[in-house]
């Protein structure tokens, strides 16, 4: 029997800094590498990433529905969170937490931080984002680092060839759902729910995404997981019980929220660049969590990284409005006349009639919605 949904009170605006909310999910991101590599030492990769999906997907649709926030979403909405959940989460992870058998946390952080390059020729391609050539330096300079790193530890023998090639895999996944997210951003806008007071709408909307996406993950990884490894092999553990609620409550829920929240405040590649703080941060936490040793050309080629990440997130004039500008929803509307939106019907609806879209805002371009 259906219950009715508890009303959903106004709350006053919240306008975090940006850099915080940055800070915040870098940390959280970083330290899921070694607290995976924790668990998977207690319980196979596939078994894990299918119990941590499929609970995390609970645990939202739990908290959504409590909070009376609204679970009806359209077909087009789900299909997208659909295949974002099996590309941002069962592929990536999966690649990810099964490469990490045999390379460290820290190496497999320090490899996805090339996120921003894939994803700044990603929104080149297919959303139309400019390429500024202070983005490819910087980019280059990025890229540059983690490369010098890797080509280190190879030479160390303490990472194998498999592991990389599995973590380069899952590079790439993230850079599709990533693109995949900025081009077909869900028709339900951007976060204007609890946080900003205006009713919960497309806060909700958010929320059911992160669980959709959730338990289509954990139903696409379960087969594989089945098939592959062994239940038996499962040794339960405090730690192993620790580490998994770390991984459902704090990353799979909270993390996975602040992301999508800050791409869609952001640029795709604005977003995307903050990856580059994980390889220092990544490497400390594998080095607290799990002993991993950090060399003196692990430090060095951090260096470059660090110039990266000045160069790509650096305004470059007054019209940038990407990462360093923070949250746009709670900004005037602009005046200027809309063009017609697909799926509405062809009709055109003037700015002031409802907030800008933050995907559609300067220096973040999508083709078919070119000003």
């Amino acid at each position: 029997m259906p219950t009715a949904a508890m009303p959903v009170a106004a709350a006053p605006k919240i306008r975090l800094p940006f850099w915080l909310l940055v800070a915040v999910f870098c940390l959280l991101w970083a330290s899921a590498f070694s607290v995976a590599k924790l668990a998977i030492a207690d319980c196979p990769p596939l078994l894990l990433l299918a119990a941590r999906f499929l609970l995390a997907g609970l645990v939202v649709f739990g908290a959504a529905a409590a909070y009376g926030l609204p679970l009806r979403q359209g077909r087009r909405d789900l299909l997208l969170f659909a295949a974002l959940g099996v590309a941002n989460q069962a592929v990536y992870l999966g690649l990810g937490y099964i490469g990490m058998r045999s390379m460290s946390s820290g190496l497999a952080a320090l490899i996805i931080s090339a996120n921003p390059v894939l994803a700044a020729l990603g929104a080149a391609l297919f959303l139309g984002e400019r390429m500024s050539w202070q983005k490819v330096v910087g980019l280059l300079a990025g890229v540059g680092g983690v490369a010098f790193v890797v080509q280190n530890r190879l030479a160390g023998g303490a990472d194998h060839v498999a592991g990389i090639v599995l973590a380069v895999g899952a590079l790439i996944s993230l850079v599709a759902g990533t693109i995949l997210f900025k081009r077909f951003a869900p028709s339900s806008g951007p976060l204007s729910g609890p946080l900003s007071g205006s009713g919960g709408g497309p806060w909700g909307s958010l929320w059911v995404g992160n669980g959709v996406q959730s338990l289509a993950a954990g139903l696409a990884t379960l087969p594989f997981a089945l098939a592959f490894e062994r239940v038996g092999d499962i040794v339960p553990t405090w730690s192993l019980l620790a580490a998994m609620a770390y991984l459902v409550l704090i990353v799979s829920v909270f993390a996975y929220l602040l992301w999508f929240h800050m791409l869609s405040v952001s640029g795709a590649t604005a977003a995307s660049s903050y990856h580059f703080l994980m390889p220092p941060l990544g490497l400390l936490f594998g080095w607290l969590l799990l002993g991993e040793p950090v060399a003196g050309t692990d430090l060095l080629g951090i260096v470059p990284v660090a110039f990266g990440i000045y160069l790509v997130t650096r305004p470059v004039g007054p019209a940038h409005t990407g990462a360093s500008a923070g949250p746009q929803w709670s900004r005037p509307a602009d005046p200027r006349p809309r063009r017609a939106a697909p799926g509405h019907g062809g009709r055109t609806h003037p700015a002031a009639a409802s907030p800008p879209r933050p995907w559609a805002a300067a220096g973040d371009v999508r083709r078919g919605s070119r000003g």
